[in-house]
């Protein structure tokens, strides 16, 4: 089984992801990890590596070709990445969104993983996620004419704002069983 799971900031990608792979046996692959660590290696932040990317593509085709290499290699894994239902195109593509307002709440008080994003104040993090947004627009409509944020490229589309971590993975754990049916029942015919 393949999944991706791409959406907005703060929408749970990440913590769904995660639980699921432990749920059922999948390994776990994060894009955002991958460019924070290479962000990390030239010695930039994220924002800079992003704002970068507007003009550099290596900036995304390093870690673009490592997803797609694990799309095409490995079964069973999660990729979260924004473009990860295009380079794994025979993915269940997942698509997680919540209003912008909840997606600063939620990436605020995660201290964990994005400690090295860190404003301070919602209202900080609106406009970054904002610039964000619109700086992932420009870079994927530039190298592969993708808007990362549209819906109507996924199979599944789950919006969290008000959903707690365990409806969301439920809702997805119900799609997946019904995918399942359905292609068993097209085995059968």
């Amino acid at each position: 089984m393949k999944l991706t799971i791409s959406g907005t900031p703060g929408s749970g990608k990440s913590s769904v992801a995660y639980k699921l792979c432990k749920q059922l046996d999948l390994t776990y692959y994060d894009l955002g990890k991958i460019r924070r660590k290479l962000a990390s290696e030239k010695k930039i932040t994220l924002e800079e590596l992003n704002k970068l990317g507007e003009k550099e593509k290596w900036t995304d085709k390093e870690p673009d070709k490592f997803m797609e290499k694990i799309g095409k290699k490995e079964n069973n894994f999660i990729f979260v990445g924004r473009l990860a239902y295009y380079f794994i195109p025979d993915s269940i593509k997942i698509y997680l969104k919540c209003d912008i307002k909840t997606g600063a709440k939620r990436i605020f008080n995660d201290n964990i993983s994005r400690s090295v994003e860190k404003y301070n104040s919602i209202e900080e993090y609106i406009i970054k996620l904002k610039e964000r947004t619109n700086n992932d627009i420009k870079r994927f409509e530039k190298y592969y004419n993708i808007n990362p944020y549209d819906e109507t490229k996924y199979d599944l589309v789950i919006d969290t704002t008000n959903l707690s971590i365990y409806e969301v993975i439920n809702q997805i754990l119900i799609f997946i069983i019904k995918e399942f049916c359905k292609i068993n029942e097209k085995n059968k015919n």
